[in-house]
Parts: structure tokens; C-alpha cells; sequence
């Protein structure tokens, strides 16, 4: 349970100017409206829902569900009986109940300066619209699964709304994945279509991503799932193509030496298809249940699982979210950096943002293109008021110093947001003082793919802040902390983060698996939904992350959570990053085997690992002390910056299968990792 009242010592607070106009300007009022959540569900969810548009009303309870599979089957139900469609609320209700057709939706910018595109509701409307009816026109219908493959542009919006507009579900995979992750997601999911892009740059490097398209093609040819249409958008290639609204298109970088395949008998050219498409189409009433997405999100066997998503209740969590996490006011320019092939773009970029009558920009780029003040260069551009972006990205930039932040004014922020990792404090810090300030608090968010939306956040005018704690639950969020037995722990405690009751957000089952959905996250503790996270609880109530369960480490019997020592490991000047991970001992049981990543111009050497070791042991005791140290120019992470810790387990063992690595970003660093083993022959 939440404090009566939060610590007013070693804590940041949200301006009084915020306070004044915050949808939730105080401690008090987000208790108030927290105990609510908890305790009347069902009124208090009901009471959001009267603001979107449903074509039929409930008939059912607001909220019912069953956590215990002891007791049955698990499921999660909101707004029973009820009817709508997302993207008629997304755009529709927006532009005629809210006169927002005018509204920028987003300001699209590209990899290049200079590439950009500005997109007003009205505008999204008609293009969705069309595409909408290109769906249709290709066979498409409500229920089919729409497989989408494209980098971050306008047209990856239209493509899932153009889905969500006619009930098909869509199937986003991240445009950085390899052609066997694809095709496995494609054939899990039993897609009907594929839709792509010629291809992209991510910086500088150039991706044939229609090339990577083909090959996940034959590949489920090859495994007998033919799938006979692929919709290819000319993005790089020359193509003639209708405007967006009245604009003209953006000034895509050519690139005369890309070699796309073409298949008359598989693709299809968006841009010819739209052109012949009426920019109408009425919207596909849905029930509330209904499948909204399917996005896959690695599992511990290696084989991914399709987490599915609803309709109703994600676009009441998403919004609701949205609009009390960052505080969204009308005038905001909002822009989270992540890709819209991950959960975070799909509820922060999309479905949230658009539900409250956002503005977002749209980033194609890089942080660190063509320099790195590209961030901060585009901040001043649009005027950004609240900016959200990941841990990774923060310690990427620190190494740089503070010079290419503090060229450029950043004045417009108001709020900073974090995701996809816990922030360790000197990030954190670096974060606040540097890039905003010291004027804008950060909203450190602790959610999952499985969550739909935050969890465990800070509200920005409310919540006094701690560097480094996700802080306390959002509304309807009731979590608790169980020791290995399954007991509850009160007060200050340290364990298994689970939660009691679901929220609208929650994902309902893996796509075609429902006994996995089950066993994974019901199973171990029956009663509770099992993050897989670790966590502890402060004096004051405060909660911290310490990691996936199973990246705390048992040392000669004291339980170690790898998230404090890299902490501790990363308070010293020359570290940018650190990843601690366990490596089998025959006396202590688990050993501490650490990666360090240096700042630019650091050597590293035995002096340096003295430092660390000698650091370790004053902030965390002698029984952390690391046992080995090993320079890590880069750590293996997945392409939304996650940290693969059980990769690291496997260098530091020096065990050559690593299994399932479809969403390592760059395998080189993994090949450079075992070279440099501290520990060879050990």
C-alpha cells in the first residue's frame, strides 16, 4: 500500500508552477484518486470510458477477471457487451467531437536533417482511410492477422490503423530483425499479408529491408506457409506518389544504388494501390474484447511469444496513462524516441498519444546522427515539452559530455521520461541537472510489453522523486512483494514483484497458447500476475526494480541484485556502463562476473580494476566484491537498447551456444566479448 504521505527529504519536487495547472497537481489528490482505482475498479474506469465513443454500451461488469489458476481459467474482461473501433476514436472523434482536424498529429523527422513531413489529424484521417480500403480490396478482413515490417515513417501508422479501422489485428516486427525472426512471427501469427518498405538508413548504414522481406517469404514457403502478398512502400526508390493532405512529400534521401526486388505475382506497390483508393471507409464496429495487436516479446524457452492485446480496455489504459504520466496539456510537443516496433511505440507514440489529441514528432534517426546533438538540435526544432526516451540512450550520451547538450537552448521542456530499464542514479542525475536543468522532473517508468502501459511511474507534479525508483503504482495497479514461498512481504522488503488485480492494459492471452500465458505468468505464485522482476521497497514505500528475477545473484547465501553493484560500478568517473551477471562457483555458489564499458579516452588496467573492485566494496560490502572485471567495449543488447544479460552469462561461463540472439542489434560485439574474457581456461 502507498504511503499516507510521501518523504519530504532527499527527494526532488515538480514545480509550483506545474502543480498549478497538473491533471494530478499533488500527493494527496493521487491518493485520493488511487484508492478509488483499487477499491471501485469498475466506477472508476467506467467514469474515463464516458469520454470516447462507443457504439454500443456495456452490458456486463466494467471489469471482471479471475488471477488464480486454481480456480479456473485466467481471464480479463472490460467493458463487457461493448462495441467501438480505436482509430474512429483516435481520429474521427477527435476531429468532429473535439475540432482537432487542424491539430498536428505529427512532425515527421527523418534520418537525414532536413527530411521532414507535418501531419495534421485531417490529414492522418484521409490516409488511413485509403489504406483502410486497400486492405479490403487485397482480402483482408476483420480478424485476420496483418504482418507489418517497416522503418519508422508516417506510413507504419497508417499501416496499424488502416488494420485497427477494419478489425484486422496487426502483427508489428521491428524493421531491425533478421528475415528469420520475421518469418517465425509471420507463420506463428498465420499473417495474410506482409507489409514493407524498400528500405532505410539508420545512420549511415544502409538496410534492403524489401531484401529481408523476400527472404522471411521463402523462408515460410520453405516451412509450407505460403504467403502470397506483400504491399511495398517506396520509401528510398523514385515513385511518383500522391501527397499527404495538400503537402508535398518529404525530401526522402535517393538512393540510386538500392537493388529491390520485385515479384509481380507476390508485390504490390502502396503508393499505385492508394492512388486508387477512396479516401472514405466507415469504421468496423468491434467488440470490446476483440484483438487489438499481437506483438512477440522474447521468452525464456527462446521461442518468442505473441503477447495479444484488446481493444477497449488498451485504449482506455493507454490514454489514461498518457495523460497523467506526462501530464499532456493541449499545447504539448510531445516525442518519445522509441520505435513503433516495440511496446513503447505502439502505446506512446500511436494509440496514447493520438487518444489524448497529441502532437508527437516521429523520428526516423539515430541519438548520435549525423552528431550527437541531434536529439537536443531536434527539441529546440519543435519545441519539445516532453521528451521520453531510454536508460541506454542517457549513458550513451553521458560519454560525450555535457558541451553537445548545453549548445542548444532545450528551454521548452517540462517533462523527462525514461523507459525499458531501470535508470541507475548518476544516469538519472546527469539526466536532470544536464539535459533538463534542473527544472524538469523525470517520470522513470516500469512497465512491460505484457502491461500495455506503465505500472510503476512518478506522475510528474504528484510524486516527490527518488534517482532511480519507479516510485509508486498507477491507478488500478495494486502491487505486492512475495519472498520464494509465496508469502507477502510488508514494509521494507526485497523479491518477487507480482501484481494482485488486473488493470484495463493487461495482455489476455499468448496468441494461440493460452496454457503458456497461464503457466508463465500465473502459475508459480496462483493469485498474482508474475512480472518476472525483482524488486525492493524502501522505508518510504518507494519501489525499485532490481532486474529480472533471475539476474539476482546468491552469494555464499547473501542475495545480491545485479542491478546495485552495476550501480555502484558505474558511480566511478571512467565507467559509461556496467553489466553484472552470475558465473558458478564451487565455494561461494555464484561468483560476480562484470562487464564495464569505459568513457572515450579511458584505459582500462589493473589500477582501474583495484578502483572498482575497492568501490564496489565500500558502497555495497565485501561480499559483493567483484570476482572478475572485464573491459566490454559494448554489451550485447537488443534493438530497443535491453541489456542481454543471459548472453553475458553465456561469455562468462565461455559457452559457446547461446540459443535464440534474433534481437542482438549487432553480433559483432558478442564475437569481440568472448576474445576478451578475463577468465580463460578458469
Amino acid at each position: 500500500m502507498i504511503p499516507d504521505k510521501a518523504p519530504k527529504e532527499d527527494v526532488f519536487h515538480g514545480s509550483e508552477d506545474m502543480k498549478k495547472s497538473a491533471h494530478v497537481p499533488s500527493f494527496e489528490k493521487y491518493k485520493e484518486l488511487y484508492l478509488k482505482s483499487i477499491e471501485n475498479p469498475g466506477e472508476f474506469w467506467g467514469d474515463i470510458a464516458k469520454d470516447f465513443f462507443w457504439k454500443t454500451k456495456h452490458t456486463g461488469r466494467v471489469f471482471d477477471y479471475n488471477f488464480d489458476v486454481t480456480k479456473g481459467e485466467i481471464f480479463i474482461k472490460c467493458m463487457e457487451g461493448a462495441s467501438t473501433n480505436i482509430c474512429y476514436n483516435l481520429l474521427d472523434y477527435n476531429i468532429h467531437e473535439r475540432n482537432l482536424g487542424d491539430k498536428v498529429a505529427f512532425y515527421w523527422e527523418g534520418n537525414e536533417p532536413g527530411d521532414e513531413l507535418t501531419v495534421t489529424y485531417r490529414e492522418l484521417l484521409r490516409r488511413v482511410c485509403q489504406f483502410a480500403n486497400v486492405l479490403k480490396s487485397q482480402g483482408v478482413k476483420k480478424g485476420d492477422r496483418v504482418s507489418i515490417y517497416m522503418p519508422m515513417v508516417i506510413e507504419l501508422v497508417v499501416a496499424m490503423l488502416g488494420c485497427a479501422r477494419i478489425g484486422a489485428v496487426h502483427s508489428i516486427v521491428f524493421a531491425g530483425f533478421s528475415a528469420e525472426s520475421l518469418c517465425e512471427r509471420i507463420m506463428d501469427s498465420q499473417c495474410s499479408l506482409l507489409i514493407t518498405a524498400d528500405g532505410f538508413y539508420r545512420g549511415d548504414k544502409l538496410i534492403n529491408l524489401k531484401l529481408l522481406a523476400d527472404e522471411a517469404l521463402r523462408k515460410c514457403r520453405d516451412k509450407g506457409f505460403p504467403l502470397e502478398k506483400c504491399i511495398m512502400l517506396k520509401h528510398l526508390s523514385k515513385e511518383e506518389e500522391t501527397s499527404v493532405g495538400s503537402q508535398s512529400p518529404p525530401a526522402k534521401r535517393p538512393c540510386p544504388d538500392l537493388q529491390v526486388p520485385w515479384n509481380p505475382e507476390v508485390d504490390l506497390c502502396w503508393h499505385s494501390l492508394l492512388r486508387e483508393a477512396s479516401d472514405e471507409c466507415e469504421p468496423e464496429w468491434c467488440e470490446s474484447e476483440d484483438p487489438l495487436f499481437i506483438l512477440y516479446t522474447s521468452g525464456s524457452t527462446g521461442k518468442p511469444k505473441g503477447v495479444l492485446h484488446t481493444i477497449s480496455g488498451y485504449m482506455l489504459y493507454t490514454a489514461t496513462t498518457f495523460k497523467m504520466v506526462f501530464d499532456h496539456q493541449p499545447d504539448d510537443i510531445y516525442w518519445c524516441t522509441a520505435d513503433i516496433g516495440w511496446i513503447t511505440g505502439h502505446s506512446y507514440i500511436t494509440y496514447g498519444p493520438l487518444a489524448s489529441g497529441a502532437t508527437s514528432v516521429l523520428f526516423e534517426g539515430l541519438p548520435t546522427y549525423p552528431d550527437v546533438g541531434r536529439m537536443w538540435e531536434i527539441v529546440d526544432k519543435y519545441r519539445v515539452t516532453k521528451f521520453y526516451t531510454a536508460p541506454t540512450a542517457i549513458r550513451l550520451l553521458t560519454k560525450y559530455g555535457n558541451e553537445p547538450v548545453q549548445k542548444y537552448k532545450r528551454e521548452s521542456l517540462k517533462v523527462l521520461g525514461t523507459v525499458g530499464e531501470p535508470i541507475n542514479p548518476e544516469a538519472w542525475q546527469w539526466y536532470y541537472s544536464v539535459v533538463g536543468d534542473s527544472r524538469c522532473p523525470i517520470v522513470d517508468t516500469y512497465w512491460q510489453t505484457e502491461t500495455g502501459g506503465h505500472v510503476l511511474t512518478p506522475l510528474p507534479a504528484a510524486t516527490p522523486l527518488k534517482p532511480g525508483s519507479s516510485t509508486f503504482p498507477f491507478f488500478g495497479v495494486v502491487p505486492a512483494i512475495l519472498n520464494e514461498s509465496g508469502e507477502e512481504l510488508e514494509g521494507p522488503s526485497e523479491g518477487y514483484l507480482v501484481f494482485k488485480q488486473p488493470w484495463p492494459g493487461l495482455m489476455r492471452t499468448v496468441y494461440g497458447n493460452h496454457q503458456r500465458f497461464e503457466t508463465t505468468y500465473f502459475k508459480k505464485f496462483p493469485g498474482y500476475y508474475i512480472t518476472g522482476d525483482g524488486c525492493r521497497r524502501d522505508k518510504d514505500g518507494y519501489y525499485w526494480i532490481t532486474g529480472r528475477i533471475d539476474d539476482m545473484l546468491n552469494v555464499s547465501g547473501h542475495l545480491l541484485s545485479t542491478a546495485e553493484v552495476e550501480s555502484a560500478l558505474v558511480e566511478h568517473e571512467s565507467v559509461a556502463e556496467a553489466a553484472v551477471v552470475g558465473r558458478p562457483h564451487p565455494i561461494k555458489g555464484e561468483s560476480l562476473y562484470c562487464f564495464v564499458t569505459l568513457n572515450e579516452g579511458v584505459t582500462y588496467n589493473h589500477t582501474l580494476e583495484a578502483e572498482l573492485k575497492k568501490q564496489v566494496r565500500e558502497k555495497i560490502g565485501a561480499i559483493a566484491t567483484p570476482d572478475y572485471i572485464q573491459n566490454a567495449p559494448g554489451l550485447p543488447k537488443t534493438r530497443s537498447g535491453k541489456i542481454m544479460r543471459r548472453v553475458l552469462r553465456k561469455i562468462a561461463c565461455d559457452e559457446q551456444e547461446l540459443g535464440d540472439i534474433s534481437t542482438l542489434a549487432d553480433s559483432s560485439v558478442v564475437e569481440q566479448l568472448f576474445q576478451n574474457r578475463c577468465c580463460t581456461g578458469v
